[in-house]
């Protein structure tokens, strides 16, 4: 038999569960039918989207229901209203740009590490432009990670034995690295959303202009900084 009467090649007719698998459910006018899984995909992505566009305030659960082509029920279904959809959307970003962080931090020298880690910053900046948008963005969610200051803080954890190692080996106090670690990792996010807006120079000119002023700052640094004005306190 050649399959004409619509058993399959081994001779078996399809069930109901081999067809579905096989090609997307649709629905009236042939709309495609997503599973709960697709749809939720959905819903982030486009969450995302309209929280870069508008922020946390001006993002409706009405108007990403509308762009997903679904009634308010199944936003409310799937994340519990606008807050939870929103507390989804931060932490992959964090995620994400913590992953590209550490993934970047491959070795070799002091000042070629600081460029793996200031090119990670650049790379999400650039690449995940709506996800950066909303994490700059001080969060309503009552939740630490959706703040821009936990998300510096957990990135300057990956830089801070960076600059422990390098205090050590110039007789610095290897104690103040974290509070290093957070001002060069301040610099580079506060520098990578002012790029965002201009974009110039390039991002490899403007990692390495980071890094001259971190590395070079490092060189030049007094083992017992003093203040040299008037206010002392």
């Amino acid at each position: 038999m050649n399959g004409s009467n619509g058993d399959t090649a081994d001779g078996h007719r399809p069930t109901a569960a081999s067809a579905s698998s096989a090609a997307p459910a649709r629905g009236r006018a042939g709309r495609v039918r997503m599973t709960g899984k697709q749809r939720r995909e959905q819903l982030l992505d486009i969450g995302r989207t309209v929280f870069a566009e508008r922020g946390y305030d001006g993002t409706s659960v009405e108007e990403i229901a509308e762009r997903a082509g679904v009634s308010k029920p199944v936003v409310y279904e799937h994340f519990g209203g606008k807050e939870g959809l929103y507390a989804v959307v931060v932490d992959r970003e964090m995620q994400l740009l913590l992953d590209m962080v550490t993934g970047a931090l491959t070795g070799g020298h002091s000042r070629e590490l600081l460029e793996q880690a200031a090119f990670a910053l650049m790379d999400y900046i650039d690449t995940s432009t709506d996800g950066f948008k909303i994490l700059v963005r001080d969060s309503p969610v009552a939740q630490s990670t959706g703040s821009f200051a936990s998300l510096i803080s957990d990135i300057a954890v990956q830089v801070e034995d960076i600059l422990g190692l390098e205090f050590k080996a110039r007789g610095f106090d290897p104690r103040l690295a974290p509070m290093y670690s957070q001002m060069l990792v301040g610099m580079v996010a506060l520098t990578g959303q002012w790029w965002l807006e201009v974009r110039k120079p390039q991002k490899s000119e403007v990692a390495a202009h980071l890094v001259n002023l971190a590395w070079h700052g490092l060189e030049g640094m007094e083992r017992h900084p003093r203040l040299v004005g008037e206010r002392q306190q």
